[in-house]
């Protein structure tokens, strides 16, 4: 998902850096003091899962967790991938500084987006239906990304076609490893601390 610096045309980074810039500042009016531990967390197991990965054309194949921090943090995972993705940038040299908006957005808005969509569901639903529908989130939430990361490579050129095509294709595998993953946390959630959920969508 990381688009690698010196790729995209100018008009997508300053348009990528714009949006995240919104959504950023979004994400900070909604996270109150006890989500701070909670945005915390999820960041590092962003950081952390994202760390190995398989370069495809321009970008790299990786896992993401934004499906998961969609259902957890709602809006507050724009700063939370934020934090991740400057973090590889500055210290492993993964994506890049001049990209850090446009790669912010490609993940974080994909998250956001499932929030509305599962959040509530997921929140109210037992646990059988809550893991179906959590596999789904993390299988959705990836697939919206590499939608976002091939439209980005579009828009900065009709050249990128090809590459965008194997992208969307090679994180096929990742978005059914996103949908266990996710479907297994929140099972595991919904046993150990159900509260969780229902103050993520109070405060979302």
């Amino acid at each position: 998902m990381h688009i690698s610096e010196g790729v995209l045309s100018a008009p997508v980074l300053v348009t990528g850096a714009a949006l995240t810039a919104v959504g950023v500042a979004v994400g900070l009016r909604k996270m109150d003091s006890e989500k701070v531990p909670l945005v915390g967390v999820l960041s590092s197991a962003f950081f952390v899962a994202s760390l190995i990965h398989v370069p495809v054309g321009p970008s790299a194949v990786h896992l993401v967790l934004n499906g998961l921090l969609g259902l957890l943090l709602g809006w507050t995972a724009f700063p939370a991938i934020l934090v991740g993705l400057a973090l590889q940038g500055v210290l492993f040299q993964f994506g890049g500084l001049t990209t850090l908006g446009i790669n912010t957005f490609n993940m974080a808005m994909p998250a956001v987006c499932c929030y509305y969509l599962f959040a509530r569901t997921i929140a109210h639903k037992p646990s059988g239906l809550a893991v179906g529908l959590a596999f789904a989130c993390g299988f959705l939430a990836i697939f919206l990304s590499a939608i976002l990361v091939a439209l980005s490579l579009l828009f900065t050129g009709e050249s990128f076609l090809a590459a965008a095509q194997v992208l969307v294709v090679a994180h096929l595998p990742v978005m059914f490893i996103e949908g266990v993953v996710s479907a297994f946390c929140l099972g595991f959630l919904k046993k150990v601390k159900p509260e969780i959920l229902q103050v993520t969508h109070a405060s979302g």
